[in-house]
């Protein structure tokens, strides 16, 4: 049986009637047509994927959702639907029994189609039992449904109009019925329904969208993973700039992937067409684009040479600014900043010197792709009427010609864009993948088995920082039982920090086995603390557990240090915890540690940078036997010695080798090594101490001293001496803490400190500002600072160069228009040299002018970005230093990363493309107004329209635009800081939390991203609608004026009219595009107008000056801000001349800010400083600070070389700096490198050990020999022997200089001539150690503290 007889018994309605569906004004198909292929189409679609679907909804079950009245509405009309289908069914078995002949195709077609119907209802249900909330599957249902059903509902209509008597009524009910369900059910599908119960997805209320993303999560986790070795080569700026810059790349490829296949469609159609109408001559114009191919060709290769070199240059920009921001407040010290400026500036200049290549390179590619519809035109029409005079160019062939040329136009315009954004993206790509393909952490380096005997073992082990690397640590055997406490002694780079590196995985095990049992809490040598509440540095992502919390910080002696700070516990920690001292910090870490409760400890020497009395507090109440830690096992590396008899095993380490193992007692007995090094260490203290106290007190000490082995016994006597002194219940706890002593406070005012307690405010606690996004139009005020950036005279000679480009355009088109209504005169037109010459020059004019304004512009933007950048670097470096507590460094990062790319590379092309497109749209305007004047009427309420509608989306777009720019910095800032701490999240196992902070953060920047593409398309569609009916008013007035007009005029009407669209379209983008580009300019101007630390008149110093070095302070106190109380206050002394002075006090009382107010880090709140009789106030500080020296408490070190670390400004010759390195004990560790002093440190110095950072910066200081030496902890890092090496070079070296010294090693400064000792901000006592210790104040207790006395 044929597909006809299936439809019709007789025949009568065949499947295919060419005459009903072609052949016609009015086509229509056949309904057997009707009732088979477009019934079955969607039933097909439906059978063929149900069961696919349903095995995906069974292996992806999101939950249940309950009952809904949308879901209800769903399966009613599913069910009504089917029987509708059944009805027709029964219809026909009804009109059979009653003697009509029925065809097969009424019986089948609605049986498939009403068992279908109940397939569409079964999934319905099916899809509320997975937890679907909407369904591609079901909504592409009813579309393709109502699509077929459509072309019968029109058949039916027409049907029912022209043949009304044989209408079957009870059919078309059933029919218009059905289409109406149909059309409910495809608008229920459009709608989602509610959540599942139970469902484990994120109920996120802004999906957003995954490009960029993903790029930011993957960098993040690898991040996490990279070996130390891989971190050397990856910096955190290039890292920085992976996130921001080529990320970003990738992003903007995607909108112009879609040109890729469309670009060369539209060209193969334009040029079908034109072939049409020209026809051979075409040719010429296809050979001319051929010739533009390899051209753009070699640009584009030149130009992705100088992308990867721009990008290498702005790596390496990025590292540094990020160093010397993380750096800051040793640049301000050393007075370093000018130094570094230049040093940014020359990488600057490298930079921006490729820039100015790539953009003469741009600069012949806009000349090449902007000629080439003009010169494909030319070629065309001048082959076309010179091959044949009878070739007669009419204002047909012209403009229909001219109208195609400029279709081409566009992909011909889009091509290169594309072209070079696949070439950055590809350049990116690689970026990536290299940082992507890194060495990861092994993670079986370490064994973690369930039950072992030991809870730290190493058998053989060998270790090295990367896999080609000779071994760092090798021959490792260690065995330490459950509950042991081991410390681990040696010299400076002996290998003490790696070991703990290799226990937590860190450096690569290349022999060997490593196993540790349970949870492991690491404390590095240098703090790593979070921008968070102190709170939350010390939670950590642990739940809050009040008692417990209680107990930590009261045992790391962080009360007084609650009392102190503004807000408690709930006090805001700047970046790298700039707002707390080097003690503070340290203990902070010590309590993070501590509070979250591990099975293994491992403490990289924490108590070095607390004072001595803090130390011993903390190592009783935590480290110690009867700590909060006992029974844990605690691997201690230490360089105090009054800790180690109570260790159960200590480990020497000497050149990555354990020489020697085994308990105090035990090594002593062995007379090796450490017995020698002991020996050694006490007879020097005991000479040094009995020579500088002398008298009584000398003997005490130097007694004390000799019995040093017998330490355990003096301490344990302390101890009780200090318990019986607790439970004394005159002295309160907290005094206690205050001074780490036994002293009564002068004044006890339980009632106020609770009081002020409460009143911290929370506007106190918070120290850093979030990034704010501007509001409102961006003003003209940053236009013409970009315009004076650029140099006004440039600015004003690019925008007359467009002009005369958009002039000689119309003037070509114009004298094309003319030339068509040249009359004919024996089928040839006169004159058409002369008008093809000057056809031709005036295409030539709009060449030359179009490469000048595109170099113009291009240098401009150059000058614009080298000026903005300079002027932000050195308002940055002459910011101080409350600056950079306050300011997040992920925003300045933002700053010279994102915003300064902007300014570089994209505002220059924005500014051509918007003037381009501001003049098409003019002179297009003014073509159709001089052409139909009558379009007068249409144009101004378009305008108007037009003109609402950039407002409203203008507004949005660049809010958007700065919503997410401000959302951005602090996915960096969070990124940095991850960075600076991945082994202390890897130790801790934090990994997941950090990358879903990142993540969370990456999604609140992308949900202000996702929204700007949204308004993107609703511009589209409102511009498309204004562009058409310019058209349409320009085409319809010219019909109506046609009798008026010459068709070249009108020709040339309309082919303007057609290009309005685009124009408009590409002129509001790129007005948006503008104000939301010029926003990076807004942004980088901002630091300009912050406070800035205040430059002083041109002085007239001697150039020796300080020669005595005799210092004054009367009165002196400086807060840290205007809200805060004094920091110090009242502080008065008189030191002369080569005296040397220590510093002493609790950690927090105030030490280190007097060494800041001497260097003018905080300007004086009260009192002054005078030097040699100069008031340091009025100096200048590049000035003052030159001509005096710090080694700072954090030994910074910053990428380059060793000789740039030490002399920066290259003012001293290579004996002078191998003479200091000398001094500094440095020179067998540098002449043993492969390139001495050129030997490059890695970011941060982190290829040199925390000690041997201390002796560069101590070389840093005999190199400059100023008269005044300020030490603040100094030797805090560094081992006894070290210490003893460096305090003894102070002593010769600067021996006729003014030294002060903040100390925590008592016994440092117990030659000195006196000890000023400060307490809570103020000073307490001021005089020779001897008499303090006779006058047994603060003073005497400390040292009694320390095992001094």
């Amino acid at each position: 049986m044929g597909i006809d007889s299936f439809c019709s018994l007789d025949g009568s309605d065949p499947f295919w009637d060419w005459n009903r569906t072609w052949q016609t004004h009015n086509p229509d198909l056949t309904p057997c047509f009707q009732n088979t292929v477009l019934v079955w189409i969607p039933c097909l679609y439906l059978w063929l994927f149900a069961p696919l679907y349903i095995l995906y909804l069974k292996r992806n079950d999101h939950g249940y959702i309950c009952m809904t009245h949308l879901n209800r509405a769903k399966t009613a009309i599913g069910f009504t639907l089917w029987l509708i289908c059944w009805a027709d069914v029964f219809y026909s078995f009804w009109e059979r029994s009653h003697g009509a002949t029925i065809a097969p195709v009424y019986l089948v077609s609605p049986t498939m189609l009403g068992v279908t119907m109940l397939l569409a209802t079964f999934l319905i249900q099916y899809e509320r039992m997975k937890g679907v909330q909407s369904s591609g599957v079901m909504l592409n249902f009813w579309l393709i449904t109502i699509v077929c059903a459509t072309v019968t509902f029109r058949s039916k209509i027409l049907h029912a109009l022209n043949e009304p008597a044989s209408v079957n009524v009870f059919k078309y009910t059933t029919f218009y019925i059905y289409y109406t369900m149909l059309l409910i059910s495809l608008i229920l599908a459009c709608l989602s329904d509610q959540p599942p119960l139970f469902s484990q997805a994120v109920r996120d209320s802004n999906p957003c969208p995954e490009s960029g993303i993903y790029n930011i999560f993957l960098h993040f986790v690898k991040a996490l993973v990279i070996t130390n070795a891989a971190r050397r080569t990856s910096t955190v700026g290039e890292i920085v700039n992976l996130m921001s810059v080529d990320a970003q790349r990738f992003m903007d490829l995607i909108t112009y992937i879609n040109m890729i296949w469309s670009a060369p469609l539209q060209v193969i159609l334009a040029l079908y067409f034109l072939w049409q109408n020209l026809g051979p001559s075409v040719l010429a114009g296809v050979a001319v684009m051929v010739l533009m191919v390899p051209l753009n060709a070699v640009i584009a290769m030149k130009t992705k040479t100088y992308q990867v070199a721009q990008m290498k240059s702005k790596d390496n920009r990025i590292k540094l600014m990020n160093e010397v921001l993380n750096g800051i407040k040793v640049l301000k010290l050393y007075a370093w900043e000018l130094a570094f400026k230049d040093k940014v500036s020359d990488i600057r200049e490298s930079e921006l010197r490729v820039l100015k290549k790539t953009a003469y390179l741009g600069a012949v590619s806009t000349f090449t792709w902007v000629c080439a519809p003009f010169l494909v035109a030319l070629s065309t029409f001048a082959v076309y009427v010179l091959v044949d005079e009878h070739n007669i160019l009419d204002a047909q062939k012209a403009f229909v010609s001219l109208a195609l040329f400029n279709i081409l136009r566009f992909p011909l315009n889009m091509l290169p864009m594309v072209i070079s954004s696949m070439v950055q993206a590809s350049v990116s790509m690689k970026r990536l993948r290299v940082f992507l393909s890194h060495e990861e952490l092994d993670e079986d380096n370490v064994e973690r088995p369930a039950i072992s005997s030991y809870s730290i073992r190493i058998v053989d082990g060998a270790f090295s920082w990367s896999k080609d690397e000779s071994p760092t640590l090798k021959r490792i055997n260690v065995h330490i039982p459950e509950g042991a406490f081991v410390a681990v002694v040696g010299h400076v780079g002996s290998g003490k920090s790696s070991l703990l590196s290799a226990l937590l995985g860190e450096m690569q095990k290349q022999e060997g086995s490593v196993s540790i049992k349970g949870s492991v809490a690491y404390v590095p040598q240098q703090a790593w603390i979070q921008n968070a509440t102190l709170k939350d540095n010390i939670l950590f992502g642990r739940d809050g557990k009040d008692s417990w919390y209680q107990k930590v910080v009261e045992a790391c002696a962080l009360l007084p240090d609650l009392e102190i700070l503004p807000g408690g516990d709930s006090t805001e920690i700047g970046e790298k915890g700039v707002n707390l001292s080097g003690g503070q910090k340290q203990r902070v870490s010590v309590a993070r540690a501590v509070y979250c409760n591990c099975a293994v400890y491992l403490l990289d020497d924490p108590l070095s940078a607390v004072d001595a009395h803090v130390g011993k507090h903390i190592f009783e109440k935590i480290i110690g036997p009867q700590g909060l830690l006992q029974g844990r096992t605690r691997v201690l590396v230490t360089h105090g010695l009054s800790f180690l008899p109570q260790a159960d095993l200590i480990l020497v380490m000497v050149d990555g080798e354990i020489t020697e193992m085994g308990s105090y007692t035990e090594l002593l007995g062995r007379q090796g090594a450490f017995a020698e090094f002991l020996h050694t260490y006490t007879n020097t203290e005991q000479e040094e101490v009995e020579e500088s106290v002398g008298g009584e007190a000398g003997r005490f000490i130097a007694e004390l001293l000799s019995c040093f082995h017998a330490s355990v016994l003096s301490y344990m006597d302390l101890k009780n001496k200090r318990d019986s002194l607790i439970k004394n219940k005159s002295i309160s706890l907290n005094s206690l803490n205050a001074a780490g002593t036994g002293k009564t406070p002068q004044k006890t005012e339980p009632n106020d400190v609770a009081a002020a307690k409460k009143t911290k405010s929370a506007e106190a606690a918070r120290l850093t500002e979030a990034d704010k996004a501007n509001t409102g139009r961006v003003k003209l005020s940053v236009f013409w600072e970009y315009m004076k950036a650029i140099g006004l005279p440039l600015s004003i000679f690019s925008i007359f160069l467009f002009f005369c480009h958009h002039l000689s355009s119309l003037g070509s088109n114009y004298w094309l228009s003319l030339w068509t209504d040249d009359p004919v005169i024996n089928n040839t037109q006169p004159n058409r040299e002369m008008r093809l010459g000057v056809y031709g020059a005036l295409g030539i004019s709009q060449g030359i002018a179009v490469f000048c304004y595109s170099v113009a512009v291009s240098v401009g933007g150059i000058l614009a970005s080298r000026y903005l950048h300079q002027t932000m670097l050195y308002n940055i470096l002459r910011s101080p230093m409350s600056f950079f507590e306050r300011t997040p460094s992920g925003n300045l990062v933002n700053r010279f990363a994102k915003e300064t790319d902007t300014i570089d590379s994209v505002i220059p092309s924005i500014i051509k493309m918007f003037m381009g497109s501001m003049f098409n749209v003019l002179g297009s305007c003014a073509v159709i107004l001089i052409a139909t004047p009558l379009v007068a009427i249409i144009i101004p309420p378009l305008g108007l329209f037009y003109f609402f509608v950039q407002r409203f989306y203008v507004a949005s777009s660049r809010q958007l635009k700065r919503l997410e720019s401000v959302s951005r910095s602090p996915v960096y800032t969070h990124f940095n800081e991850t960075l600076l701490g991945t082994s202390v999240i890897r130790a801790f196992g934090e990994q997941q939390r950090f990358i879903t902070e990142s993540d969370g953060r990456v999604d609140h920047n992308q949900t202000a991203y996702f929204p700007s593409i949204v308004a993107n398309r609703w511009l589209a569609v409102r511009l498309e609608f204004v562009g058409n009916l310019i058209v349409t008013s320009a085409a319809l007035f010219a019909v109506m004026a046609r009798d008026s007009l010459s068709p070249g005029i009108m020709g040339l009407s309309i082919s303007y009219a057609l290009q309005v669209t685009a124009s408009l379209n590409w002129l509001v983008r790129m007005s948006s595009e503008l104000e939301t580009s010029i926003v990076a300019v807004e942004k980088v101007k901002e630091y300009g107008d912050t406070e800035k630390e205040v430059s002083a008149p041109h002085s007239t110093l001697p150039a020796g000056w300080p020669t005595a070095g005799h210092i004054e302070i009367h009165n002196f106190g400086l807060r840290y801000r205007e809200d805060l109380e004094l920091a110090i206050s009242d502080i008065s002394v008189n030191i002369e001349g080569a005296e040397k002075v220590g510093i002493v006090g609790r950690t927090g009382a105030g030490k280190s800010s007097l060494t800041l107010g001497l260097f003018r880090i905080i300007e004086a709140a009260q009192g002054e400083i005078h030097i040699d009789g100069v008031n340091i106030a009025e100096l200048g500080l590049h000035e003052l600070r030159s001509r005096i020296t710090i080694i700072p408490q954090d030994p910074v070190l910053f990428s380059g070389s060793l000789r740039m670390n030490l002399d920066p400004f290259d003012g001293y010759t290579d004996e002078e700096v191998w003479r200091a390195l000398e001094l500094a004990h440095l020179k067998n560790f540098v002449s043993g490198l492969p390139d001495k002093l050129n030997h490059e440190c890695s970011e941060g110095g982190e290829n040199l050990s925390l000690g041997q950072r201390q002796l560069v910066c101590l070389a840093r200081a005999l190199l400059r020999k100023t008269k005044i030496l300020v030490l603040d902890e100094a030797t805090a890092a560094v081992d006894l022997e070290t210490d003893n090496l460096i305090q003894s070079t102070i002593r010769t070296q600067f021996e006729d200089c003014t030294v002060l010294t903040i100390a925590h090693r008592l016994n440092t400064i117990m030659d000195y001539t006196r000890v000023l000792v400060l307490d809570k901000g103020q000073m307490a006592e001021f005089d020779s150690p001897s008499n303090l210790i006779a006058k047994k104040g603060i003073f005497y207790k400390m040292a009694k503290d320390s095992g001094l006395v």
